[in-house]
């Protein structure tokens, strides 16, 4: 059991995910952080089969983590979703399939834009202004279409990631509690989404640590060359 958003506005995306880990009926966990870092402007949120989940999330993390040490620059959100679609179409059509819907968010530095992608385990692949995985799809996506527009402001994105939650909160029978990050151009942020004022809080915390706050993001890779 499952819920992720995400959702985009005019420089930034919103993306958030439960943190429950359970088997069957059982919750085991209450605070699995399902959101990945994969870059300095590149994040997803997973879910699935519990050791698929982890074992992808880790290989993805660690392959865009090479290309950044290759290359000396981070791969953008396209070709960073073009390559983890390619990456489950063909696990699929193998003996170790992967069984993990996911959620790619980022934010392309060299056009200023956000992007969000939509991608599940048959290697299916969507690029969406909003989406849902898991049970909020049932109840968040009827809310997301009705007050989602073209160019929302960070409040106007938050506010709307809070009507999704509360929609959960109120249909389903299963309790979650979520964990949010913005991304924008200075990078990953943490915000806390029960807050009655979050991006408030998320501004007087940079302002008094003096620097971004970031969930799981990977060190910048060692300044090495490449030689032939």
């Amino acid at each position: 059991m499952e819920c992720a958003f995400g959702i985009t506005g005019k420089d930034y995306v919103l993306l958030c995910s439960d943190m429950a880990a359970g088997r069957s009926i059982i919750r085991m966990k209450s605070d699995e952080n399902k959101i990945k870092a994969l870059g300095p402007h590149l994040a997803m949120a997973y879910g699935g089969e519990p050791g698929d989940t982890n074992n992808f999330a880790e290989y993805v993390e660690r392959n865009m983590r090479l290309y950044h040490i290759r290359n000396h620059y981070p791969l953008l959100p396209a070709s960073a979703s073009a390559w983890i679609r390619r990456t489950l179409a063909e696990s699929i059509r193998s003996r170790n399939p992967y069984a993990v819907n996911l959620l790619l968010a980022g934010y392309d530095t060299t056009t200023s834009k956000p992007h969000l992608y939509w991608i599940d385990y048959l290697g299916t692949k969507a690029v969406v202004p909003y989406a849902a995985h898991g049970m909020g799809v049932y109840v968040s996506l009827s809310t997301m279409d009705k007050w989602w527009f073209n160019d929302m402001n960070k409040r106007e994105g938050v506010e709307v990631l809070k009507k999704c939650i509360d929609e959960v909160q109120k249909r389903i029978t299963v309790h979650f509690n979520f964990n949010c990050i913005l991304i924008d151009k200075d990078g990953i942020h943490n915000i806390n989404i029960d807050s009655q004022d979050p991006l408030a809080e998320l501004e007087s915390e940079s302002k008094a640590a003096s620097g971004d706050i970031v969930v799981d993001a990977p060190n910048s890779p060692l300044d090495v060359g490449v030689t032939a």
